[in-house]
């Protein structure tokens, strides 16, 4: 258990950060979250009472990527940073830039203030998308961490590029910080698991889709995936693991093609009777993405298998990760016993 170590979590309201605010306070420590408004602070604060006792261990704090405001009051006093928030959206915006100040310009305000805190170390979420999108490996050999997207590739999505550039830019940073801070990241796949409340991301948003019916068949698309509760259990692990310092890590159960994990929730679940078992042909969904946004999106994965190792993560930080099926029954689990389909 920790010993009540203050540690600032961005992006608190999130469905990763949530889940993030849970561990830390599971493990005995006291956890400042920042919200782009103090609005949304009792909700935030009533979904995390349900599944953690928080006697008097959270405080809420407004911040916003975007603004210099805020963030050295927030990382004051902070032993630990997670930089969770990040922009994610369903439907890719158009421009290829759009994301990447939100993405890279918060990171770096957020590593300022956590290097001019004192803080420890600070654990960033990054994503499996500043891996995966690289030069093809020969042999289809699997992804490490030791690759990179490369943010200039032609079907590079915008999110994809600004997850790599503000990557790229935290460890441009921690090189010249001199305050002794170290930095872990944290590469997640596709995240899946149960939401605490109806205020979740786009990964969720996609099998609510599945479940109230909007597609009859799914892409022919190949992802790894994770249970959110691994992806807090991954930073909790990172925080003060001094073999995690200055390293990155892929945080994912595996990678399966989408129909697979769309039939184990069908199988599991009676009421998910609408969730697709087939595939959509690609042509159809290359046709059917001219006009709907979601669809385009993937349209450059389509019948692409990019296989992921997870060795270090089981090496180096002793993970055990739940299986990919577990994560997408439980996502759709919580919506429907939420009452969100």
């Amino acid at each position: 258990m920790a010993d009540g170590a203050l540690v600032l979590v961005t992006g608190l309201s999130g469905f990763v950060g949530k889940h993030c605010g849970v561990a830390l306070l599971d493990k005995g420590y006291r956890v400042r979250g920042t919200v782009r408004s103090l609005k949304r602070a009792d909700a935030v604060r009533a979904a995390l009472a349900k599944h953690a006792t928080i006697d008097g261990r959270l405080e809420l704090v407004e911040a916003d990527l975007t603004s210099d405001q805020g963030w050295e009051a927030a990382a004051r006093g902070c032993e630990y940073v997670m930089h969770v928030a990040s922009p994610f959206p369903i439907a890719q915006p158009k421009g290829r830039d759009a994301l990447v100040g939100p993405a890279r310009e918060g990171s770096l305000r957020v590593l300022k203030a956590a290097s001019g805190a004192g803080a420890k170390r600070t654990v960033l979420t990054s994503s499996t998308v500043a891996i995966m999108h690289g030069p093809p490996k020969i042999g289809g050999a699997v992804l490490t961490e030791d690759d990179w997207t490369d943010p200039e590739g032609r079907h590079v999505t915008p999110y994809s590029r600004s997850k790599t550039l503000a990557e790229r830019a935290a460890w441009d940073f921690i090189k010249a910080d001199r305050s002794g801070m170290s930095l872990s990241v944290i590469n997640p796949g596709f995240i899946l698991g149960p939401t605490l409340d109806g205020e979740f991301g786009s990964s969720i948003e996609i099998i609510q889709l599945m479940l109230r019916g909007k597609y009859p068949a799914v892409p022919h698309v190949h992802f790894p995936v994770v249970d959110v509760r691994d992806v807090a259990a991954m930073h909790v692990a990172a925080i003060a693991n001094p073999a995690a310092a200055n390293q990155r890590f892929i945080c994912a159960d595996s990678s399966q093609w989408f129909v697979e994990w769309s039939r184990a929730i069908r199988a599991a679940l009676p009421e998910a009777k609408k969730v697709p078992t087939r595939e959509m042909p690609s042509f159809i969904v290359r046709l059917l993405g001219l006009v709907d946004l979601r669809l385009r999106a993937i349209v450059p994965e389509l019948d692409l298998e990019r296989p992921i190792s997870n060795a270090k993560a089981r090496q180096v930080l002793g993970f055990r990760f739940r299986p990919t099926s577990e994560a997408a029954i439980a996502a759709a689990k919580s919506l429907i016993d939420l009452k969100l389909v």
